[in-house]
């Protein structure tokens, strides 16, 4: 299998730390031979970059093993370009200058995280905590399965009300009237807690009795939906250790946004600029977690301005 070289070049840790000499007074640290994997041109390449070139293809490229010899080829190109950049002065530029001290900045903000996380870590109490807070809100709550279709106008909704009081089919309205997504499904919108719904919606459904579908058109930021309940049932919460390791980068990211919250208030900051704002949509908001490719659990969250739950 012939293996390509992912490009790395100008994106890498290795050529950041050897370029961020003329961006400020910190010098990089001097390289001995016995330390080195190269030398160009009388500059030594070190180890130490080697195996940060390393771990950043195999994150990026899934584990896939890259040759050595072809990760030493990529750093000795670096360094001669970054020779190249230097005999040409373009370290001296403003636009590179302040481009350096942008990524200097980033690291140091993503290395100050990284120390308040080490320095922080979730406890066992926390985690439990958090289980606790999730768990109150789903006990003894209920979950619905139910159908909608969603149309422009109050009057589109109450002509279809009439044809279900004449035994129309539901899903066969939905696929053929409904301007949802789940139209392709009948309106067919799945098992859903109260919380995953706009409020109208939600209260509806809670008043209807299964098998009964809303007589009067229901009105939400979406337009206007006729509701069919299908079945409810009690929600039964997982136990703890099966959401432990998903609950952890979720109270994680709550002790960072605490953290930065108290430098804030803690720090003198005026804002220079004029802002604007913006009425923000009334959203629903899904908490998914994912694993980054380094191996690392991070939590995405994602604000989605649909009415249907995640399937």
């Amino acid at each position: 299998m012939k293996l390509k070289l992912i490009p790395f070049l100008l994106a890498g840790t290795a050529l950041v730390s050897g370029c961020q000499q003329n961006a400020n007074t910190i010098s990089a640290p001097s390289i001995q031979k016995e330390d080195a994997i190269a030398v160009v041109n009388g500059q030594f390449i070190s180890k130490a970059d080697l195996e940060t070139l390393t771990k950043e293809v195999s994150a990026r490229a899934r584990g896939q093993k890259i040759p050595t010899d072809k990760l030493v080829d990529e750093l000795v190109k670096r360094e001669l370009l970054v020779q190249e950049a230097k005999n040409k002065h373009l370290d001296q530029s403003a636009e590179i200058i302040e481009r350096l001290n942008m990524m200097k900045n980033a690291l140091l903000s993503q290395a100050a995280i990284e120390d308040f996380i080490k320095s922080n870590p979730v406890t066992e109490a926390e985690l439990k905590a958090e289980y606790d807070k999730q768990i109150g809100r789903v006990a003894g709550g209920t979950e619905f399965k139910a159908r909608h279709i969603l149309v422009k106008t109050e009057d589109e909704a109450k002509a279809i009300i009439a044809e279900l009081d004449k035994d129309a089919d539901f899903a066969k309205l939905a696929t053929t009237k409904s301007t949802g997504p789940s139209k392709a499904q009948g309106g067919d919108l799945g098992w859903f807690g109260a919380a995953q719904m706009v409020a109208p919606f939600s209260e509806a459904v809670a008043k209807l009795e299964n098998g009964k579908y809303t007589t009067t058109p229901v009105k939400t930021q979406f337009g206007w939906h006729v509701i069919l309940r299908e079945d409810s049932r009690q929600q039964t919460p997982p136990p703890f250790e099966a959401v432990k390791a998903q609950l952890e980068p979720m109270v994680k990211r709550q002790k960072l946004t605490a953290y930065l919250d108290a430098l804030r208030k803690g720090a003198q900051v005026e804002i220079l600029v004029p802002l604007t704002e913006e009425k923000p949509a009334e959203v629903i908001e899904a908490v998914e977690v994912t694993e980054s490719a380094d191996g690392k659990t991070a939590e995405v969250i994602e604000a989605v301005e649909i009415i249907e739950p995640a399937k």
